[in-house]
């Protein structure tokens, strides 16, 4: 059996609503909104030949006044849910997604993403509306991790191709409309799946991971050591892209970036996990469900530090914890300007040694806080939701999905970002075990007023 059909994996067989969810402890009044989790659930009967070409369901939990009003489950109906291919005999069928990887909010449209498609736009209740292209605008696919600038509210985000043009930049207003695109000159076939925004750049990473027509998982890359890891930064804005600059790195493969920013110095820091060949292997292993996999679908992933300095042409790279970690999170607020507190999940070691938890770190101090959590039981990526009337960067909660195999149930625990030490602020208990996904996002009724 695949790993990522079995364990906390297993996919749902059907779709479900149930409403008045049960709450212990006090649901805070900003809580008002949705969580959306998206991950790959494949059919009944279908077996995919890697993870990622499970197709997407999204899973919502609706809170407001101190309630929990609902949980669902909903397959994002793209046409690849029912089959289709991805090549036809026109080309790529850009709408034959999964749809699986991420799901956000912008300009009040919610969008299913995948890295190799368009975006798929769902209800507020999760149900299908259909692929969405900017109205005609954007005719190549759009990366899973968009970055919405917190000052302006414009969304930047790629494309990203195995094949010319290798990489294109676009941005989205706050309205929702694109109004910018352009190549990216000097990009290779490298796998890029995230890159980061500066308060003025924009910053791509080239890993060692590049498009390998000879793999025949459905998902044509591989670790290539002949292939150079660079990362590009160009200036924000129109014509930006002829200013670009790469910059050589060491080998390795960021699959997300945490967050980056300009220093004091004028330099840029960016942050992510990052795997070296030994530990991408093992991952892909795991993501293709090959006997030579690890116990856990990420290994050997360590939080890198990259320092770019523009005016010598240099980059210090440094790892800066020796704990395994993913699905790297921050206060949005934060993106693209110095943040002090960084989230993750951590992982056992390849061997299956050790529990997942919730990290948090402080960049300020160096210093890390680790809440465990039992056996059999897994968080999914903790998104942060600032409090009413704060002004502190980590004063408010984190929302992660527990799941709990031995239980088969699921609970969605409201964490005190100041302190994971503490007692749940609030649980919530899910009707069903949600299946064990990738990423998510917090979609709040009204903006959360600091003042």
């Amino acid at each position: 059996m695949k790993p990522y059909l079995t364990g906390h994996y297993t996919p749902h067989v059907d779709e479900v609503t149930a409403h008045d969810l049960l709450v212990e402890g006090h649901l805070p009044p900003e809580l008002s909104g949705r969580l959306i989790r998206n991950g790959h659930n494949p059919k009944p009967g279908v077996t995919p030949t890697h993870w990622f070409k499970g197709s997407g369901m999204v899973h919502g939990i609706r809170l407001r006044e101190g309630r929990a009003e609902w949980y669902r489950n909903r397959w994002v109906r793209t046409p690849a849910l029912e089959g289709a291919p991805y090549m036809t005999e026109k080309g790529p069928d850009l709408t034959a997604s999964t749809a699986g990887t991420h799901v956000i909010e912008h300009a009040g449209r919610l969008l299913a993403l995948c890295e190799s498609n368009l975006p798929f736009e769902l209800t507020p209740e999760l149900e299908t509306v259909g692929a969405y292209d900017f109205d005609g605008k954007l005719t190549t696919v759009m990366t899973a991790h968009p970055k919405q600038d917190p000052v302006h509210g414009e969304l930047h985000f790629f494309s990203s191709s195995p094949f010319p043009p290798y990489l294109t930049y676009h941005v989205s207003s706050d309205k929702g409309e694109l109004i910018h695109s352009e190549e990216v000159p000097g990009a290779s076939a490298s796998l890029k799946h995230d890159f980061a925004i500066t308060e003025r750049y924009v910053v791509f990473v080239e890993g060692t991971v590049t498009f390998d027509h000879t793999e025949t998982s459905g998902i044509p890359y591989a670790w290539k050591d002949e292939q150079p890891a660079r990362i590009g930064v160009m200036p924000r804005g129109k014509g930006g892209a002829a200013a670009v600059r790469w910059f050589a790195i060491e080998p390795g493969s960021m699959l997300h970036a945490a967050n980056a920013y300009e220093d004091d110095r004028g330099r840029i820091v960016l942050e992510g996990p990052t795997v070296d060949r030994d530990g991408f292997r093992t991952s892909w292993n795991w993501w293709v469900g090959s006997p030579e996999r690890g116990a856990v679908p990420n290994s050997r992933s360590f939080n890198q530090q990259w320092v770019i300095d523009l005016a010598s042409g240099t980059v210090h790279e440094r790892i800066v914890d020796d704990l395994v970690v993913e699905f790297p999170t921050i206060n949005d607020d934060m993106i693209g300007r110095e943040h002090r507190y960084q989230y993750a999940i951590s992982f056992p070691d390849d061997r299956g040694v050790g529990n997942f938890g919730v990290v948090k770190y402080d960049r300020s101090t160096g210093t890390r806080q680790i809440r465990h959590v039992g056996d059999g039981q897994l968080p999914s990526e903790a998104v942060f939701v600032p409090a009413g009337g704060s002004d502190g960067e980590d004063e408010g909660y984190l929302l992660t999905v527990l799941s709990d195999l031995r239980a088969d149930a699921s609970q969605l625990l409201v964490l005190d970002a100041t302190d994971l030490r503490a007692d749940p602020v609030a649980t919530v208990h899910l009707p069903r075990r949600v299946v064990a996904g990738i990423h998510g996002s917090w979609v709040a009724d009204e903006p959360v007023s600091t003042a």
